[in-house]
């Protein structure tokens, strides 16, 4: 009787411990990977610096066009209304940022920005374009 008893207490802690284990790879695939929404993005003072760098990267890239037909003007940064953020090499920010142009016409915008891990002085633009019609 005591051998069944022991066995069923190995038994409880073996499965137990691969429960623990499968829960926290779940969790850590979730963790890396996955997009989160960044709830308090109009009071994030990261979130709002992203989105400032982004278009001042906008901006500064319109100098250096090939094509200066392309009729792109200058953006002034208004705020990040949407962000979602993703595990990766660092984090990505997916960002929904409203903006001016010249002309006086705000307009919404999507970019991508990545901050490098361990310096988050360090930031790059991977993608900034006007938003998709809703």
């Amino acid at each position: 009787m005591a051998k069944v008893a022991g066995l069923l207490n190995l038994l409880v802690v073996v499965s137990a411990v691969l429960f623990l284990a499968g829960y926290c790879a779940a969790q850590e695939a979730a963790a890396s990977g996955g997009k989160t929404e960044v709830s308090d993005v109009k009071t994030n003072a990261e979130v709002q610096n992203l989105g400032r760098k982004a278009v001042m990267e906008f901006n500064k890239r319109l100098n250096v066009k090939v094509n200066p037909e392309n009729n792109a003007k200058r953006l002034v940064f208004t705020e990040v209304i949407k962000a979602e953020k993703q595990v990766v090499a660092g984090e990505k920010y997916f960002l929904t940022i409203k903006a001016t142009s010249e002309d006086g016409q705000t307009k919404t915008y999507e970019s991508e920005m990545w901050v490098k891990p361990g310096d988050e002085t360090v930031h790059e633009m991977l993608n900034f374009a006007p938003a998709a019609a809703a």
